[in-house]
């Protein structure tokens, strides 16, 4: 099987007695990001950095070791070969040690998604036949992949005809929603309320596709590169629509009229419609003045 990109691990799925020889791919790019260099404007050329210690100045590369603090201002030393001693060592086996259900991982816990594919034809009938018997067993395999001398934890499940491996955070990367959310309301919403938020909800529903949103800072900054770059240098600044203030009338939103009018489609805030004056009576037309053409 041929691959345009450079597979990110090569290796086997292990389930029980079964291996699957697959290969891990990144399954996406930041390839919408522009990124800016800082550049010295009189001569044109771009900023390089120097490791410089405060109080001593510039200072040799090979001088440099890797610490890290235990408290303010005090460091723990270690050497290239100390760190390089406890680095795991790269195994070429993904064991799938647990299956949990899909919706028992909670968002929070996804980092990274890497497309898995079959390594060649003769693993493929192994690799379909996992692929499916997650598929109607709603699960997710979980593993450790020893990779670059780290340990991820990592979630394997369907995607269409093949397999995501998603690396996934450990529980100490996670923050507690709980320090966030103690002082939200628990209480149980309106009827009338929710019922409208539903129907909104329904209104507004329909099948994701990615492509039908884009960046608009991202496209508006290529815009002004590509005119910078015709300008010759000169400034350009592009055109920024001016986004008016919501106008809410007072310090209470009326949230029944909001839902509402959000149902119906009216483009309107309450308190815009609440403050419209009543429409004036036409002031009576003048008799035509005679002799005049």
């Amino acid at each position: 099987m041929v691959m345009a990109a450079r597979a990110y691990w090569k290796g086997q799925i292990r389930l029980a007695l079964v291996s699957i020889p697959v290969e891990i791919h990144a399954a996406t790019r930041s390839g919408a990001a522009i990124s800016f260099r800082q550049i010295h404007e009189p001569s044109g050329k771009p900023v390089k950095y120097e490791k410089v210690v405060p109080g001593i100045g510039p200072i040799d590369a090979d001088d440099i070791v890797k610490g890290y603090e235990t408290s303010k201002g005090n460091y723990v030393l270690l050497d290239e070969e100390e760190i390089e001693a406890v680095r795991l060592e790269s195994k070429r086996t993904l064991e799938l040690l647990q299956f949990v259900d899909v919706g028992d991982i909670d968002i929070l816990y996804y980092a990274k998604p890497y497309y898995v594919v079959p390594a060649d034809e003769l693993a493929e009938e192994a690799y379909i036949v996992l692929r499916e018997a997650l598929k109607r067993t709603k699960k997710v395999g979980l593993g450790q992949l020893s990779v670059r001398g780290q340990e991820q934890l990592v979630g394997l499940r369907p995607c269409g005809r093949g397999l995501v491996l998603e690396v996934l955070r450990y529980a100490d990367e996670v923050n507690k929603a709980a320090n966030y959310f103690r002082d939200v309301g628990n209480s149980r919403p309106d009827a009338d309320l929710l019922d409208l938020a539903e129907t909104l909800i329904c209104k507004k529903s329909g099948k994701f596709d990615a492509s039908d949103y884009h960046n608009h800072y991202v496209d508006a900054l290529k815009r002004v590169i590509a005119k910078k770059a015709r300008a010759r240098g000169k400034r350009v600044l592009e055109d920024a629509d001016e986004v008016a203030p919501l106008s809410r009338g007072s310090n209470v939103i009326d949230l029944m009229a909001a839902l509402k009018a959000s149902v119906n489609g009216k483009k309107k805030t309450p308190a815009a419609a609440e403050k419209k004056a009543p429409p004036k009576k036409a002031p009576a037309k003048k008799p035509a003045a005679r002799g005049r053409v």
